[in-house]
């Protein structure tokens, strides 16, 4: 054996290292602001579908819609809103209460439980106010970076984008955003989107990954920016 070579061990181990695959750039700036000017054509003023009446009925309706839809989410909090809307009001009802009206959803268990200590929180330490900065609303129960985004872009009005599944998806299909992780496409994301579309981005791309740029059969024939997106395997109008 040469004096310098490695030990068959090691030589056996760099057989399985891999490299890393890099990350496609995104397309072109220009492209990214053409995507967001036919969306925003199609719908100027974008909602969230979520039912809310106020920050903190928004927060919770985010943080109960993780793996959940919004149509399922709205059918839980209707009662639930009518009887509590504001966090001592809940945190009266009780966890037992909660977990009851919510019991549809999924992971309804865990969710009750993280309403009931997000309302307490906010009880205890921001005199029942939702908080307006991303690094305190992620010390309440339940809430993440995701949903920490959303209520800052909803409720007041924060240039902030929360990539869900169907972001994610938009992100990486188009070319918009290509990323490994929802952080690596938001911060993308962040860097790409013209300031004049900020504010609206997040539910342009959420909207048009839930009813356009679906999961297994993208709707392209149908879609207002295909001629600027990346996807190769454009699906083609149904026969007819």
């Amino acid at each position: 054996m040469p004096r310098h070579a490695p030990p068959p061990e090691n030589r056996q181990e760099k057989k399985h290292i891999v490299a890393k695959k890099p990350t496609p750039r995104p397309i072109t700036r220009a492209k990214t602001a053409a995507i967001y000017a036919h969306l925003r054509e199609l719908d100027p003023e974008p909602k969230t579908e979520l039912h809310y009446s106020n920050s903190y009925t928004l927060v919770v309706a985010v943080a109960l819609s993780a793996q959940a839809t919004d149509v399922g989410v709205n059918k839980a909090t209707k009662n639930l809103f009518a009887l509590a809307d504001n966090p001592a009001d809940m945190v009266a009802l009780g966890e037992d209460k909660v977990r009851d009206l919510i019991k549809t959803i999924g992971l309804f268990r865990n969710k009750a439980k993280n309403v009931i200590g997000l309302s307490q929180l906010l009880l205890d330490e921001f005199d029942g106010e939702v908080p307006q900065t991303r690094d305190e609303l992620i010390r309440l129960p339940g809430v993440g970076r995701k949903t920490a985004n959303v209520v800052l872009n909803v409720a007041f009005g924060q240039p902030t984008i929360a990539v869900d599944t169907h972001i994610f998806r938009v992100g990486n299909r188009t070319g918009m955003a290509p990323g490994n992780t929802p952080d690596e496409v938001e911060a993308v994301l962040m860097r790409v989107t013209p300031p004049e579309f900020m504010q609206h981005a997040h539910h342009w791309l959420i909207l048009h990954g839930r009813y356009t740029c679906v999961a297994r059969k993208p709707r392209c024939w149908l879609c207002r920016v295909s001629d600027v997106c990346r996807f190769r395997d454009k699906t083609p109008a149904p026969d007819t």
